[in-house]
């Protein structure tokens, strides 16, 4: 299935002749892998980072320190400031901001639960740009791996809706 949304994804921005950038935390880059593994993506793929750390998100993609500092960099706000980063970064007309705890936690705790993300998706062209946000939490996260596929997954979900439905 997460296959499918990549090409789906691809098929959408091609059609459009819109081109997309992505910001990661907690997947690792797994989502620019699987947008990669999309025969042809140079056409509309401009670039995409791992910001794990908060001094890369604010360093590198821009998240203002009141965000972080307030909200946390597990959140809406982080996300969606993540995708502006990356939209900026690459010229893309896309963007894709994702941030969240795949756990299992070990060392320091944080009070947010593992199995939370963040994403958010802003761009589009010609009117008010599209700022979308969704929270995904998952019931049971189960190994690492497969909590960080649910939720690259449910960002090329949240992408893809966008796409389909663009603003007018």
């Amino acid at each position: 299935m997460i296959i499918q949304y990549a090409e789906q994804v691809a098929a959408a921005l091609l059609e459009r002749k819109e081109s997309l950038a992505v910001a990661e935390s907690s997947t690792g880059g797994l989502i620019l892998s699987l947008l990669t593994d999309v025969p042809g993506a140079s056409a509309w793929l401009r670039g995409g980072l791992v910001a794990y750390t908060n001094d890369a998100k604010r360093t590198l993609l821009h998240v203002p320190d009141d965000v972080l500092s307030v909200h946390g960099a597990v959140s809406a706000e982080a996300a969606l400031a993540m995708a502006r980063g990356a939209q900026r970064l690459f010229s893309a007309t896309w963007a894709l901001g994702e941030t969240g705890v795949a756990g299992p936690q070990t060392g320091r705790r944080s009070a947010k639960p593992a199995g939370l993300t963040f994403i958010a998706i802003s761009g589009g062209t010609g009117g008010a740009p599209l700022e979308r946000t969704r929270q995904i939490v998952l019931p049971h996260p189960g190994d690492r791996v497969a909590t960080k596929q649910a939720f690259a997954e449910a960002a090329l979900d949240l992408l893809l809706e966008a796409l389909r439905n663009p603003p007018s």
